[in-house]
């Protein structure tokens, strides 16, 4: 019997995917439930795995794009299992042992002889060696795309003359298709920038505080709570989402003529995954201790780095927030992340000489920017909002632990 595997729909408003890697080749043997292929949909990679077990015959291509319901692949199973390994060569039992084994091992193949270059390598039609020497580029410092490796007027054209003395380093170029996901994200970027009235307004946030009961609790806390950590996006969650529920309207968002006011704090955190930037979701932020905030972003993040996260993940949010600071940055504008209407940037920490009480101390800072969509954000709750992040995270015993931090992180 032959099944047709036809694609899943990830979503309701997905309808095409692409095939971004086949885990399988044409031919092999698959079993039931083994992941045969990643699909890349404009929100995820996702798993395809085989509906049966039996022979695959694959009907699609690295790259193609194929619409939702459209067969990728087909599975004969009535193909019977191959056998395993082949049996071991006898072995004389008076001969065994280590010498035994050196002596049934497969000779070495005889070397393969290198072919020679092709003849057409480095040689130019008439025309493009007429702009080579124009150019004066040597033919064999230029690779030809033409048959055989030959040099077409083209490749001239396109040829670009050395600025300096050669090195002989590389100079090779790649062409590589983005991936569906990277496309979306792009696209997602453009449109925010295009269509949303975005601004940035800017913060510093001293973080000695938070740094002080990180280091008396981080421990007591790992220990408590089964690995989980005690970092930096657990005070920033817990900030934003009191911060939104004194300012409503960051927590909304367009949607034509109207303002979808959410009285929940859906927070999407920005990671970095091998795919490329996802967003998933930490529901009901507002709700969560600091462990359950923790706990959360760290599920989401495995998932994120082992290509598992799923478009349920990273549907809805409320507000965003991304940490540049991981990679070094000092300071940036965020890009909302549509249709939401607010972004925080968080950044790397640095020390630096404030004043405090008329004296100039040290401290790590952070700077903070929030971009906002000023079409339904106005001046006043932008940067109320931001001031209002800053007075959390620069008292967080008082606004984020009610003055009893054993007690909010769960110790």
């Amino acid at each position: 019997m032959i099944l047709e595997m036809k694609v899943p729909s990830p979503g309701e408003s997905i309808k095409e995917v692409e095939i971004a890697t086949w885990l399988v080749k044409d031919g092999d043997y698959v079993e039931k439930d083994q992941a045969i292929a990643e699909v890349d949909s404009d929100k995820a990679t996702l798993e395809l795995p085989a509906e049966a077990s039996g022979i695959i015959t694959l009907k699609a291509e690295e790259g193609d794009a194929v619409a939702v319901g459209a067969v990728v692949c087909l599975i004969d199973t009535s193909a019977a299992k191959p056998s395993g390994d082949a049996p071991a060569a006898a072995v004389d039992p008076e001969t065994s042992g280590p010498k035994a084994v050196v002596e049934t091992v497969a000779p070495k193949a005889a070397p393969v002889a290198q072919t020679p270059p092709s003849a057409a390598e480095g040689h130019a039609s008439p025309a493009a060696r007429k702009i080579l020497d124009e150019k004066n580029i040597a033919p064999t410092t230029v690779s030809g795309t033409g048959k055989g490796g030959r040099i077409t007027k083209e490749d001239a054209v396109n040829a670009v003359p050395s600025m300096g003395t050669p090195t002989g380093g590389s100079r090779g170029t790649e062409r590589t298709k983005l991936s569906m996901l990277r496309r979306k994200v792009a696209e997602r970027l453009v449109a925010a920038k295009n269509e949303t009235a975005m601004l940035t307004t800017f913060n510093e946030v001293n973080m000695t505080p938070i740094n002080l009961i990180r280091n008396e609790y981080k421990d007591a806390f790992k220990a408590k709570h089964g690995g989980v950590g005690l970092g930096y996006m657990s005070f920033f969650t817990k900030a934003v989402t009191r911060a939104l529920q004194l300012y409503p309207d960051v927590n909304s968002m367009m949607d034509g003529d109207h303002k979808i006011a959410f009285d929940f704090c859906d927070i999407s955190i920005a990671v970095s995954g091998p795919k490329g930037l996802m967003v998933p979701v930490v529901r009901n932020a507002e709700n969560l201790t600091f462990r359950g905030v923790e706990a959360d972003i760290k599920r989401l993040a495995i998932k994120a780095r082992d290509g598992q996260i799923t478009v349920d993940d990273m549907t809805g949010g409320t507000f965003t927030i991304t940490n540049g600071g991981v990679f070094g940055s000092m300071l940036s504008t965020p890009i909302i992340n549509p249709p939401q209407s607010g972004i925080l940037g968080m950044h790397n920490i640095i020390e630096r000489p404030i004043a405090v009480n008329g004296k100039v101390e040290i401290h790590p800072m952070m700077y903070v920017a929030l971009s906002y969509d000023h079409r339904i954000i106005d001046g006043r709750e932008s940067v109320g909002f931001l001031v209002a992040v800053k007075e959390a995270l620069e008292n967080p015993m008082e606004l984020l632990m009610d003055n009893n931090p054993k007690k909010a992180l769960e110790l």
